[in-house]
C-alpha cells in the first residue's frame, strides 16, 4: 500500500467490488432479457438473484479481510500517508455519488440492482470517513485512527450484505415471496365456493418482483371448470399471484378429473 492506510484499503477493496457489482449488474439484466428455451423454461431471470449472492458473499470476504487486519494494526500501529489518504477518498466520493446517481431508478425493481446501489451507498460513506480520518490523523498524528476507521467501515457493511444475501438465499430456497402468507392465500382458496379442501399449496419467485403459484383443489357437487377459473382469479386479484396452474380433483375419493384437471392458463 503506498500511503499504508488500512482505512483506505478498506475503501478501495469495497470500490473494487463496486465495480465488480456494477459489471455483474448489467450483465445479469442483458442476460435476465433472454427467452425461455428448451433447456431453461423459466429463461434467465434468476441470475439476477444468482449475481447478487455473488456480491454478498464477496463482501463478507473483503470485511472479513479487512477486519483481520484492523485487529492487527491496532495493537501494532503503522505510519499513514494522511495526505494521500485524503486526495484518493476524495476521488472515490465523486465517484461513488456518481454511481448512486445511476443506479437509483433502479433500486426499487430488481434485487441485483439493489445489492449494487447498496454497496456504493456504503462504499460512499466509507469514504467520507477514510476523509474525515485523514483529517484527524493530519491534525493529531493518530495513527490509530486508520485501523478503527477500517474496522467501522466493515461494520457498516456488514448488516445491510447480510440482509441482501438472506432475501437472495430465501429466492433461491423458492421461499414464499415478500408479502405474501401462505395460510392467507389459502384461506382465499379455501373460501371459493365449490372448494372442499385445498393442498400442495406452493409459492415462489424466480427473480425479485415476480410470483409463481400451484395448487391442488378438492371440488365436490360443483362444476370444476368454474371452480379452476374463479381459484386463479381470486389468487391474482387478492394476492396478485399472475403465474399459476390450479389442479382439480373431483369426487369423493380425489381423483383428478374433469377438463380442468393439470391445466396451466398462462402457457
Amino acid at each position: 500500500m503506498v500511503f499504508q492506510s488500512l482505512a483506505l484499503l478498506s475503501d478501495a477493496a469495497h470500490m473494487l467490488t463496486d465495480v465488480v457489482a456494477l459489471a455483474i449488474a448489467l450483465a445479469a439484466i442483458r442476460i435476465g432479457e433472454r427467452p425461455a428455451d428448451t433447456l431453461r423454461t423459466f429463461g434467465y431471470r434468476r441470475f439476477e438473484i444468482l449475481a447478487a449472492t455473488f456480491n454478498a458473499v464477496l463482501l463478507f470476504l473483503v470485511a472479513g479481510y479487512i477486519f483481520y487486519e484492523g485487529v492487527l494494526r491496532l495493537f501494532d500501529p503503522e505510519p499513514v500517508g494522511s495526505i494521500g489518504m485524503l486526495i484518493v477518498a476524495s476521488l472515490g466520493l465523486g465517484i461513488n455519488l456518481i454511481s448512486m446517481r445511476l443506479l437509483a431508478s433502479g433500486v426499487a425493481a430488481s434485487l441485483n440492482v439493489k445489492g449494487a446501489y447498496l454497496e456504493v451507498w456504503a462504499d460512499m460513506l466509507g469514504s467520507v470517513g477514510v476523509i474525515g480520518g485523514a483529517l484527524l490523523i493530519m491534525a493529531t498524528g493518530w495513527t490509530w485512527v486508520d485501523p478503527v476507521v477500517a474496522i467501522g467501515i466493515g461494520l457498516w457493511v456488514l448488516p445491510r450484505t447480510w440482509v441482501l444475501l438472506k432475501n437472495t438465499t430465501h429466492i433461491l430456497l423458492e421461499g414464499v415471496p415478500k408479502g405474501l402468507a401462505l395460510d392467507a392465500v389459502r384461506a382465499t382458496i379455501a373460501a371459493v365456493p365449490g372448494v372442499a379442501a385445498v393442498h400442495d399449496l406452493h409459492l415462489w419467485g424466480i427473480s425479485s418482483d415476480d410470483v409463481n403459484g400451484s395448487v391442488h383443489v378438492s371440488v365436490m357437487d360443483a362444476d370444476a371448470e368454474i371452480v379452476r377459473r374463479r381459484v386463479l382469479e381470486v389468487m391474482q386479484a387478492d394476492h396478485g399471484i399472475e403465474h399459476a396452474t390450479v389442479q382439480v380433483e373431483t369426487g369423493a375419493d380425489g381423483d383428478p378429473s374433469g377438463p380442468g384437471h393439470g391445466d396451466d392458463p398462462h402457457r
